[in-house]
Formats: structure tokens, sequence, C-alpha cells
């Protein structure tokens, strides 16, 4: 699942749709497949998102204390390998 195909939330609940979990998913999802970079901002992920849902996507984000301006790794765990 996309953030581009993800329900629009309700009026009642809106930023209850798009959990921080949902959020780390896709852009782990993005950042996998090489759509986007650890290093760039989370702002860029705008650009995958539909303006009506990007207000509520920013409002969870800075509900968990993440600035538009950090890097999109920050949503991301550090990934353990077991070889090396």
């Amino acid at each position: 699942m996309s953030l581009t195909t993800l329900p629009s939330p309700s009026a009642s609940h809106a930023s209850s749709s798009y959990t921080i979990n949902m959020i780390k998913d896709e852009v782990r999802h993005l950042v996998e497949t090489g759509i986007v970079s650890r290093k760039q901002p989370l702002y860029v992920l705008c650009e995958f998102i539909p303006p009506r849902e990007w207000v509520c996507v920013e409002i969870e984000l800075e509900r968990c204390e993440y600035l538009l301006r950090d890097q999109i790794g920050d949503l991301i765990p550090c990934e353990k390998w077991e070889n090396d």
C-alpha cells in the first residue's frame, strides 16, 4: 500500500487514520525502492502524497515531534545485519 492510495481520513478523526507506524512503513518502502533517500528532508514526502492527505500526515509527524526539515532516515530504525 502506498501513501497515495491510503484511504482518506474522516473529518471526525483525521490524524488517527495516519499513524506514525503507517507513515514509517511507507517511508521505509520508498527508501528501499530508491524513490527517496534517507538523507532527504521529510518535506520531500509531500511530493508522493496528495495535498489533502498531506495535512493529516504532517499533523501526525508533528505530534510525534518530527520536524519537516528532519531527515527521512530519522523515521526508519537502524537496520540490523546478521552477516556483514
